[in-house]
Order: structure tokens, then sequence, then C-alpha cells
């Protein structure tokens, strides 16, 4: 070290989960020269993936865990209860990864004080020889993070500050834990406060992560665990149903998975589980990704008992649970409170209708009397817990506001579908186009999904077998961006685009359209008699517009019910067509191109 004689501060990480939470708080020090901060992974948990480039990110010096036993420090930081925490030199402070504690989990007996062996949080345990499991857990099971199972070491508590964020987790403490009772710090929640202070940033959060006007976003999001919603028979499902019989241009699908899930599974088996999902345009955010902001910008939550549900119910978006193991929880927690008044989704029944439902039925402050037990101190998360660790420090707290960072605004984009596209079309007037786009393989049709249909085939598509199948073949951008074909957003560039298309059209004689999408409201067409347009949408104002292929398939349905581009040019209003998406409505433009 440099500079010497700092306070030295450790965190200690458990896994993933446990170090965002204490990534949330790291900032408290910000600008203080006298405070060291160090880490250290227990090693106790199964889910070590991911934790080495989370530190790495963070930029802290990490120790061995050997040597972060035998050193001082001032204060040590914790989010969890893994791991041999009693072994420290310094004040303990332990805060908790999720909303509040809620879970009954037993405390293995391998002398690792850690949640992620013995009964897992969907109270399943291994028995001895056989590999049977008990699938529920027993009125005897401790609640994680509450009781003297936890938060005892040789009958005192490990502990100097427990943070809690509501009285209600102190009423329970009262009652299961007594011995603990005077560690209890009220401290507020924030992981939660960093979600409120981006409330006002949702509009933009909707805009970069491509949700345009009159589409919904709705989450799919699953904690980890044999009760989960990802280990339901029926999560394949709803996965399939969320993204084949949605239309692409209503809805937007997000999927947000616990750490555990990645970790446990493999990052790479993840995304192989979740191909064709993606291909059909599902947008899955990565463990270390901008999952808060997802929830800030959704519109309907679909989940189950996990801390991202209960955070989304209490900022006021309606949640649909597709599970919940009732008996898995402290019957006494907020969270076993929302599983007992939230809609629960149907499995195996058209997920849209219940979808719609949900919103439709929803109104402002419905799980307010479970969800106000979120935090009792909104907003002052930063303040409350700088006061904590520095007291423990016994230092004088910096003259500056005690600041959480602000969540950045995420950059995930428009969702691409790379599957075959299935366009059902109505005429609603002479220069007026009903389209609606659903990705395959999708289910049955919505019942009223009646009128003209056609195929449109991306030139990316994992089956390249369809494209000489396609009535319009789209492609949204070279292969290669580097080669000079692009404008550098991904799309091509006018003149490339020309070429791709002349060639599609010659390769593909029977498509009716070669469709090169040239930014981000407009898209270059080629007909199958080699008329070469450019369409081209009216600016919204709020947020992108539709996927300007959308335009192609309301032009394609406007010649095949009669009309000739003859037809379009001249008139009152040369040019113009007007595009419905649902409830959206778009102004296209249609220009001849040299």
């Amino acid at each position: 070290m440099t500079r010497t004689g700092a306070r030295r501060v450790l965190f200690v990480v458990h896994n993933v989960t446990s170090a965002t939470r204490l990534l949330d708080v790291l900032p408290l020090f910000d600008g203080d020269l006298d405070v060291q901060a160090l880490a250290t992974c227990t090693g106790s948990s199964p889910f070590l993936g991911g934790v080495a480039d989370l530190l790495a990110r963070a930029g802290l010096p990490v120790l061995p865990w050997e040597q972060a036993r035998e050193t001082d420090f001032d204060l040590v930081v914790s989010a969890s209860y893994g791991g041999e925490l009693d072994a420290f030199q310094g004040k303990l402070a332990i805060l908790s990864h999720g909303v509040g504690y809620n879970k009954r989990l037993a405390t293995p007996d391998t002398g690792h004080r850690t949640p992620d062996t013995g009964l897992t949080e969907g109270g399943r345990a291994e028995c001895a020889g056989r590999g049977e499991a008990r699938t529920t857990a027993p009125p005897s099971v401790p609640v994680f993070g509450l009781a003297p199972e936890w938060l005892l070491h040789e009958g005192v508590p490990l502990a100097a500050a427990t943070v809690l964020s509501h009285p209600e987790q102190l009423e329970r403490l009262r009652l299961s834990c007594p011995e603990a009772v005077p560690t209890a710090v009220l401290a507020g929640d924030p992981c939660f406060d960093r979600i409120l202070a981006a409330l006002p940033s949702r509009e933009s959060f909707r805009s970069r992560l491509g949700v345009t006007p009159g589409q919904r976003l709705v989450v799919l999001n699953s904690t980890w665990g044999p009760h989960s919603l990802f280990a339901q028979e029926s999560f394949p499902w709803l996965l399939r149903e969320l993204t084949g019989s949605l239309p692409v241009d209503e809805y937007r699908i997000c999927a947000v998975l616990h750490p555990n899930i990645w970790h446990g599974h493999g990052p790479g088996q993840i995304d192989r589980w979740l191909r064709r999902a993606r291909d059909a345009g599902l947008t899955v955010i990565p463990p270390l990704g901008p999952w808060r902001q997802a929830l800030v910008a959704s519109d309907a939550v679909i989940g189950d008992h996990g801390s991202v549900t209960f955070y989304a119910a209490a900022i006021g978006r309606p949640v649909l649970l597709g599970a919940f193991p009732h008996e898995d929880l402290d019957p006494a927690s907020p969270v076993a409170a929302l599983g007992r008044t939230a809609p629960h989704l149907r499995p195996y029944k058209p997920p849209r209708p219940q979808i719609e439902g949900l919103l439709d039925g929803w109104f402002p402050g419905r799980h307010d009397a479970v969800t106000a037990q979120t935090t009792s101190a909104p907003g002052e998360s930063g303040t409350l817990l700088r006061r904590t660790f520095y007291r423990l420090l016994r230092r004088d707290e910096p003259p500056w506001p005690a600041l959480l960072d602000r969540l950045p605004a995420p950059d995930s984009g428009p969702a691409r579908v790379l599957s075959p596209l299935r366009v059902v079309t109505r005429m609603l007037g002479d220069r007026e186009v009903s389209v609606t786009r659903y990705a395959e393989p999708a289910a049955d049709p919505e019942p009223d999904a009646s009128g003209d249909a056609h195929t449109v085939v991306p030139d990316k598509t994992p089956d390249p077998s369809r494209i000489a199948l396609a009535d319009l073949v789209l492609s949204h951008g070279p292969d290669d961006p580097a080669d000079g074909a692009g404008d550098g957003t991904g799309t091509w560039a006018p003149g490339p685009a020309v070429a791709w298309a002349t060639a599609v059209s010659h390769r593909f004689r029977y498509a009716a359209m070669a469709v090169a999408v040239t930014g981000r409201d407009s898209c270059l067409v080629r007909t199958a008699d080699g008329t070469l347009l450019t369409l081209t949408g009216a600016p919204t104002g709020t947020g992108p517009g539709p996927d300007p292929a959308v335009y192609a398939s309301a032009l394609h349905a406007w010649l095949e019910s009669g009309h000739v581009i003859g037809d379009l040019i001249a008139g009152d209003h040369p040019g113009h067509l007007t595009v419905v998406t649902g409830t959206a409505r778009h102004q296209m433009r249609v220009t001849l191109t040299p």
C-alpha cells in the first residue's frame, strides 16, 4: 500500500447475487481517502461463476480467503450468511441480498454456513443414499436470516449490525431470535432505492430497450431452485407461447433469470436453451445486466416468489405469478402475502388473454398494503447505511451527501427476430393497412387473426431453406458491418442495399419483395418486377418507431389487394399509407428510388 493508515473495509462475496448488493453500497465510501476497500470470496457457494469477472470490473483488491481470515479489518460487510463469518477480525455488518428475509432454509451441517447447500431455496433436500427429495419445507425449517441457526455463533450474534429494511422484519426477529435484536439496524433497501431513483427515466429506458410506441414490455422473471418458475414443467410452454403467439409489434418479451440459474447450469447451456426463443425476439438480460432498468420499463411481470417479482409489484407493475411455493416461505413475510393476493398464471391456457386481463383489471396501489413493507425509509438507505458503517468504523462521516450510483441507461436496442414471420394483414381503408406479425414457430394464432397472410423470412434465419418459400426476404444489415456495406448502425447503406436486393430478387424469383432495412425508420424494397422503392416512417417523437419491415408488409398487402404503385404515387396525398399495429398508428411515405 502506498497510502497507509487507512481504515480497512472488507466486502465478503458469496456469489454474484450477494456481490451485486455489496456493489450497491460500495459508493458510500467514495471520496474518503482514509478508507481502503478490499474483497474476498468465501468459496463456499457452488455458484462461483461470474464472481471473478464482477470483482475485476469493480477494481477491488481481492484477498485469498486464508489471507482475509488472518488480516485485521475495521469493518467487514457481507450480504449473505455464507462462509465462516465468525472467523473475521473486525466489526461485521450483514445486509440482505434480496427483498428482506422470507424463505425457509435449513442450515447445513458442513462447518461452512452457506445457503447454497443442504435445503435449497425451493425446500428440496437430498436423502442419503437414494437421491430422493423432500419437496416441501417442514415447519421446523428456519427462516433464512432471521433464525438463531443463521444469526448466532456459540450463542452470540455473528454481526455487530444486522441490517433490516422494515420494522416488520424486526418484529419477526424478536420472535425468532431475540438475542440478535440489539444488533438490528433499520437502514432501508439500497437496491430498491436505486430502482425508485430511476422511475423518472422510464420512457428513456423503454426507448433504449427498443420498446416502440404502442408496445407492451412483459418481463419474464424467475428465481432459482426446484420450485421456481424456470423449474416448472410448464416453463417451455410459456416460453413458446410468449414468443410465438404474441404479436411481435405489440409485445416485447424480456427474460430476467436469477444468477444461480446462469451459473448453476452454465451460461452456454442457458444460451442454448433460450436460442430459439431469442430467434423469435426474446431479449435475455445477462446475470450482470440491466434487470432493474427492465423492471422500470416494464408494463407487466410474470414471475414467482423471488425478490425481482416483489420489487416489480413494489413499483406498481402488474404481476402474474407463474409459480409460488407457499410452503417454502415464512407465512408472515411480505412475499408470502403477495403470493396470497396476486393473480396466478393458468398454465397451458393462452397467455395473451391472461396478460390483457391483468392489465385491464389493474389499478394503482393494488398491492400497496403488502409492498409498503419493502422499506420504511424509501430513498434514505444511503444515508442510513453510511451512518451505520462509519459508526462501526469509529470514524466521523464525510461532510458530503451519501449517494448511491444512478442506474445507467440500458443499451439492448430493438429485438431482432430471426425466425420466419407469419404476417396477417387487413385493409382498413383505401390507404390504411393493419399488420399483425407472429414469430414462428407460433402456436395457434389468436382467434380473431383472420385476414390475408404472407411470410417474411430474414436472410439470417437459422433455417436458410425457408428463404426459398418466402413472400418477402428481409435483411437488417450486412453479414459483416465492417465491410463498408453498412452505415455504422447495423443496417444497410443505400448503395449496397440496392445491390443486395437485386441479388436476392434474382436468386429467389418467387419472392414478391426483397426488403433491406436502411435506417431506424426506413427500408428499401425491390419488387418482383424490379421496381425500387424507399419506405420511410414519420418520426414518433416518443421513442423508436416500429421495425421498418412492417412498412414493407403493409405495402405488399396494399398491392395484393389490387392496387398498383401508380395509384399510390398519384392522388391528393402522394406516397402515403397509414399502417396500424395493435393500437398504434404509423404514417409511411413511399418514394420511387432511382
